[in-house]
């Protein structure tokens, strides 16, 4: 089952794996065509219904699918008002082919005569709210018409995740929806699914499409997209200033920091932008706690780690901490042992690299290795995923490239299992980022060997915090890793290897708002 904005990330998604929209929609009209020729007879007459969005488009490519059928297709509105590039090169085929096509300019007067059955392609899935005219009206007709009714993706006027009808819908009788069944439909039994040849990696792996989750509201207002506070210093001063840094890059509203009064001055010459409200000390001890649970309840998300060190005190009170804590927190460095120990009500997103990992108990390099060299058959191809990745742009065979997706795979399952075990969300760092919460599991593949300098962790953990900020815990992840390698990646490809953590800040925002037009 997928949402309607879940799907809308995916088909971006694809196109970023090599999988063109135009392709799919070519595939999602033939789907819609074979229906068409399950219904009725050749020969039998067909009028479409379509909107100007990618849901006409669809039924424009069905229309040439059906040349032994009289079919018209009947558009609401202008043709230069249809809303993308690929439903307007669809239109315009129906032109040069002399299909026969009729312009809707008011739809109180849609005449659909008598025809043998009626495809409704007036809205998507990405519509909610009562149906407006000239779509309210043309729903209406297509329900008078005394013909079964073929929907496409949907039928128009349901809401695609909640099955709710706030005005007129489509009756329909016939349903053929794209890729996977949304939620609407699930109960449904006159659905049909179909296969558009979205491939796996569509899901699998972040892309822009994930990126569409960061639109803004224009009316928003100072704290709506977030207060971040960093809880971390005392042995380190850097760190929970990248952190702080990175959370205002990538949209929070607000950065705070709690150090150690001992280092304050120090965190605060990183920059103006900074809010640092210090405890008294030179390091987080448990009589600290209270006092920071007061500060965090009036954030959004914490993020507990950056440079707190790992003493057996400092862990005693990461501890107290979750185990009082209830709400959002990003746990990173010396921090992420203590999780596995502790009883929490909090949700919690933890940033581990493989060293860190294996600490908290989960999965080691060598499970990795041994389930790669188990997936190749041959200890000489790729045995860890990272080999895999460097091979990968070195031109290997078949089969390691399929040894290297096997690699990928166990790493990703070995990640879910331990995180449906810890009951939390993992975000485990590596050549490929793993993200899950035991259920969904993502891969990142943005990123490269110039970002294992320091602090590039500092950056990841508060990018993702400010993501967490507003958006669940593993889309919230998802996108801070993606932002993150990808920002790395555009300081590779303007200075070469060298990079530093900061370095990261400055690309982040473009990372983030820049790719959506990818």
């Amino acid at each position: 089952m997928i949402t309607s904005e879940r799907m809308a990330a995916v088909d971006r998604n694809a196109a970023a794996v090599g999988v063109p929209r135009k392709q799919l929609m070519e595939s999602s009209g033939n789907a819609v065509a074979r229906a068409v020729r399950e219904t009725a007879a050749a020969g039998a007459s067909v009028a479409v219904v379509a909107g100007r969005g990618n849901n006409g488009g669809d039924a424009f490519v069905a229309a040439r699918f059906l040349s032994e059928y009289d079919v018209t297709v009947h558009l609401l509105g202008r043709p230069e008002t249809i809303t993308t590039d690929i439903s307007r090169e669809n239109w315009d085929a129906l032109q040069q082919a002399e299909l026969p096509t009729e312009v809707v300019n008011d739809s109180k007067t849609l005449a659909l005569g008598d025809p043998d059955v009626v495809v409704d392609a007036v809205l998507g899935t990405g519509v909610s709210g009562a149906p407006r005219e000239p779509e309210a009206s043309a729903i209406e007709a297509v329900n008078a018409a005394d013909a079964p009714v073929v929907a496409v993706d949907v039928p128009s006027g349901m809401d695609a995740d909640t099955g709710e009808t706030p005005g007129v819908a489509v009756d329909a009788d016939c349903v053929v929806t794209f890729h996977d069944v949304k939620p609407a439909l699930a109960d449904r039994e006159d659905v049909t699914v179909a296969d558009i040849g979205i491939p796996e990696a569509a899901e699998l792996f972040v892309g822009p499409g994930d990126l569409q989750q960061l639109e803004r509201d224009p009316h928003a207002h100072k704290g709506d997209f977030g207060r971040v506070l960093v809880v971390g210093g005392g042995p380190y001063t850097g760190a929970p200033a990248l952190s702080a840094q990175a959370a205002l890059r990538a949209g929070a509203d607000l950065a705070y920091l709690a150090v150690p009064d001992s280092i304050a001055e120090t965190v605060q010459g990183y920059s103006e932008n900074l809010i640092v409200d210090s405890y008294v000390g030179t390091r987080l001890l448990p009589e600290h706690v209270d006092e920071i649970l007061d500060r965090a309840a009036d954030v959004d998300v914490v993020v507990l780690g950056p440079g707190l060190g790992d003493s057996d005190d400092t862990l005693a009170a990461v501890r107290k901490f979750l185990a009082a804590y209830d709400d959002r927190a990003v746990v990173d460095a010396d921090a992420l042992q203590a999780v596995p120990e502790v009883e929490t009500d909090a949700d919690l997103v933890c940033t581990p690299h493989q060293g860190e990992l294996e600490k908290m108990g989960g999965p080691g390099a060598a499970d990795r290795e041994d389930a790669a060299e188990s997936a190749s058959g041959d200890s000489g191809a790729a045995s860890s995923e990272e080999d895999w990745r460097e091979r990968a742009t070195d031109g290997q065979g078949v089969a390691e490239r399929r040894a290297g997706s096997d690699a990928t795979r166990e790493r990703a399952d070995a990640v879910e299992d331990f995180a449906a075990d810890l009951g939390q969300t993992l975000l485990v760092k590596g050549a490929y980022d793993v993200v899950s919460d035991g259920e969904t599991t993502r891969v990142n593949r943005t990123g490269n060997p110039g970002m294992t300098v320091g602090g590039t962790g500092d950056v990841l953990a508060g990018a993702t915090a400010a993501m967490f900020s507003t958006l669940d815990p593993v889309p919230a992840a998802s996108i801070g890793a993606y932002a993150n390698g990808d920002a790395g990646d555009q300081v590779v490809d303007e200075h070469d290897y060298g990079l530093l953590a900061t370095d990261l800040l400055d690309a982040l925002p473009a990372a983030l708002w820049g790719g959506r037009d990818e």
